[in-house]
């Protein structure tokens, strides 16, 4: 049994929070001008991104990923990264985003369906789901927070 524990991969987790002054998310127009600083401007309107930021209890950015670049239509967002990395920095709240590289800001079912599941599993850890950013085509978006989705 003592050997058997030996081949346990050994698992370290650290946190080294920036010192920098972080900005704060007030209202969905501040996350989408910081939000939109994670996607990558060559590909934005050609294949969909999943971006996420992570907030402080004051609602002051932790720091963000890209968490993942797909194709014309989609793109994976598996909710225990999202999550597992919410834990390993200390967050209390996230901001989702994505965009529609056909430009329509319009909510799909899928989208609502992942938001949801995204953010039941976050309150089971006490991190707020605070927004989920659509970013269009135009330099414009929509909040699902302030189409009460959220």
């Amino acid at each position: 049994m003592l050997k058997e524990l030996t081949q346990v991969a050994e698992m370290k987790v650290s946190y080294k929070p920036a010192i920098a002054k972080k900005p704060t998310i007030a209202k969905s127009s501040d996350a989408f001008q910081l939000i939109k600083n994670l996607f990558d401007e060559s590909t934005i309107h050609l294949q969909e991104q999943f971006v996420v930021m992570y907030l402080n209890r004051a609602n002051k950015v932790i720091g963000g990923i890209k968490l993942s670049q797909g194709g014309i239509t989609g793109t994976v967002a598996d909710p225990r990264i999202i999550l597992g990395v919410a834990l390993k920095a200390a967050a209390t709240g996230i901001v989702l985003g994505h965009n529609h590289p056909n430009g329509n800001l319009k909510i799909s079912r899928q989208d609502e369906a992942l938001t949801q599941k995204i953010k039941q599993a976050a309150q089971i850890m006490d991190i707020s789901l605070l927004d989920h950013i659509i970013i269009g085509t135009e330099n414009n978006y929509l909040s699902m927070a302030d189409e009460g989705m959220i």
